[in-house]
């Protein structure tokens, strides 16, 4: 049976840890307040860049001109791309976890379909975990969630559009946790490239415009700004899941330290009851004996 100098020490490092993850609590509640703002205020512009890019491209399928190759689904695929987005810091329950055990899965399930499935991974945790199952990894985009801003998505879009173009590539996934709640995120997996705009109904007409530059010119702009802007989407669902998905990790964790400490409490006032119970046995025997001598 633990002494009652271990029993306080215990409570002690149980309180201490509660602290800390109240404290983590708390700072994951501010940084999700900013973080679902920014996921919010970028969702519009996406849906009407989606519905512009389906308008133009249906204009130009009106007049018999040739798809833009982003539009184009390959007939053969040789290598696709696998994005991963995961966070570079833990303590945020089954965040990470789910999305590489997701991504493992596509590794398994494609393995026979390409002969080069290429791993992108942005967030230290994803990085490591499939570093560890024996993969290679392409490139590990570090530092994108401290300053995360459209210029680095755009970055690694435009790479990535490039090879497509330059038939290096016939494919882009990306797999990442979509934020819907606190205590709700969505482990999503779906194609970036090709692109598939909205579907337009049959009766619509796209309203023809003169164009500086050309129509085809426009359409590769708004493409890449498309994989760009659905990319950066991505990013900013995946930050906003993170600190959601530690707040319940800290909250739940806060609540478990309190739990232990009552039950801690509990044990360490029946040892001292015990003990005072044994010292009182020990005064009365030890009278009684004086009585009798």
């Amino acid at each position: 049976m633990a002494s009652l100098r271990d029993i306080r020490k215990r409570i002690r490092s149980v309180k201490t840890t509660q602290k800390t993850t109240k404290a983590m609590k708390m700072v994951s509640a501010a940084k999700l307040r900013r973080a679902q703002e920014r996921v919010l205020g970028c969702r519009p512009y996406g849906q009407k860049l989606d519905r512009m890019i389906a308008r133009l491209a249906k204009r130009a399928e009106m007049l018999g001109e040739a798809p833009h190759p982003l539009l184009v689904d390959k007939e053969v695929k040789e290598s696709v791309e696998l994005i991963v987005l995961t966070s570079d810091r833990g303590l945020c329950g089954a965040f990470n976890s789910s999305v590489v055990r997701r991504a493992l899965k596509f590794l398994q399930e494609n393995k026979d379909n390409y002969k080069e499935i290429r791993i992108s991974c942005i967030g230290k945790k994803g990085y490591d975990a499939i570093k560890r199952e024996g993969y290679e990894v392409r490139v590990h985009h570090e530092g994108v969630f401290d300053n995360l801003n459209i210029d680095s998505a755009e970055e690694i879009a435009q790479e990535i559009c490039d090879h497509y173009l330059d038939d290096h590539l016939d494919g882009a996934w990306l797999i990442y946790n979509e934020f819907q709640s606190v205590m709700t995120q969505n482990l999503v997996k779906k194609p970036l490239l090709p692109v598939h705009p909205q579907e337009l109904p049959e009766t619509a007409m796209p309203v023809e415009h003169d164009y500086e530059p050309e129509r085809q010119e426009v359409l590769d702009q708004l493409l890449r700004n498309h994989f760009a802007t659905a990319l950066y989407q991505a990013l900013l669902e995946s930050q906003a899941s993170e600190h959601g998905a530690r707040m319940t990790a800290m909250e739940n964790a806060t609540r478990n330290a309190g739990e232990m400490v009552d039950k801690l409490t509990l044990q360490y006032n029946r040892a001292r009851q015990a003990a005072i119970t044994t010292e009182l046995v020990e005064i009365i025997s030890g009278a009684e004996a004086a009585k009798a001598s």
